[in-house]
């Protein structure tokens, strides 16, 4: 896959992006104003920084802005401290896709990350290509109990990423995705990063991921959970990587 990192400095602008895919970037691309009328992510609830899926240079792209999590949100819902452009949460996780993608691993394309400081403070944006037909794992689970091969899918998928020492932040049956053959994906790498060998933070993103199961079904009887994580668990420990 030919891609062509470039960064260009636009209006208040600065933008990372892959010169393969974009020859010449532009600034509004990233205000969601310009995009009225894109249909955003299911469950956003509106305002400012919306998820939206925009077409553009005639490709299907995602559009998502940066936010705050936690009590800090309360604070600044979408600032964060400036430490520089290369420790800039949207170029770092640009780099990490590029990364990730140049290995083959399941996870959506990297277009564009773009920062616009103020001060001591900046926002960010990244549009990434969006992948096509896919539903996040956790609205496959509210349309009923999923077959044990899709769980070993599912294990399989997050195998790989570990195995090439990706750590996801957020590890959750949101952010793992389904396509409409039942291939698997993982997206939404903000605060990723690449993982040295050893350290027990593989355990800890699959407890993670599975008390996101457990909440999820928490509407529901929770009988099977205990057989649907043991199939995830068979997928994972059964990814093997290429010679």
């Amino acid at each position: 896959m030919l891609s062509v990192e470039r960064v260009d400095r636009i209006g208040k602008s600065v933008i990372l992006y892959d010169d393969s895919l974009v020859n010449h970037i532009r600034e509004e691309w990233f205000d969601p104003d310009h995009w009225s009328g894109a249909p955003r992510a299911p469950g956003y609830a509106g305002g400012r920084g919306a998820t939206l899926f925009i077409s553009c240079e005639g490709q299907d792209w995602v559009l998502r802005h940066y936010h705050r999590g936690g009590r800090v949100a309360r604070l600044a819902r979408d600032g964060f401290v400036w430490l520089g452009a290369q420790r800039s949460r949207p170029f770092r996780e640009w780099r990490l896709l590029h990364w990730m993608q140049a290995r083959g691993l399941p996870a959506p394309r990297p277009v564009a990350a773009r920062y616009l400081r103020s001060g001591l403070l900046y926002t960010a944006d990244l549009i990434t290509v969006r992948l096509p037909g896919v539903v996040p794992l956790s609205t496959r689970i509210a349309r009923g109990r999923l077959a044990a091969s899709l769980w070993q899918r599912v294990g399989k998928c997050v195998g790989q990423f570990h195995a090439a020492g990706v750590f996801h932040a957020d590890l959750t049956v949101h952010n793992l995705q389904v396509g409409n053959t039942d291939e698997v994906y993982l997206l939404d790498f903000d605060r990723g990063r690449i993982m040295p060998a050893g350290g027990n933070w593989r355990q800890r993103n699959l407890e993670r991921l599975q008390r996101s199961l457990v909440k999820v079904s928490a509407g529901a009887s929770q009988d099977h959970v205990p057989e649907d994580w043991a199939a995830f668990l068979d997928g994972y420990r059964g990814y093997q990587p290429p010679a």
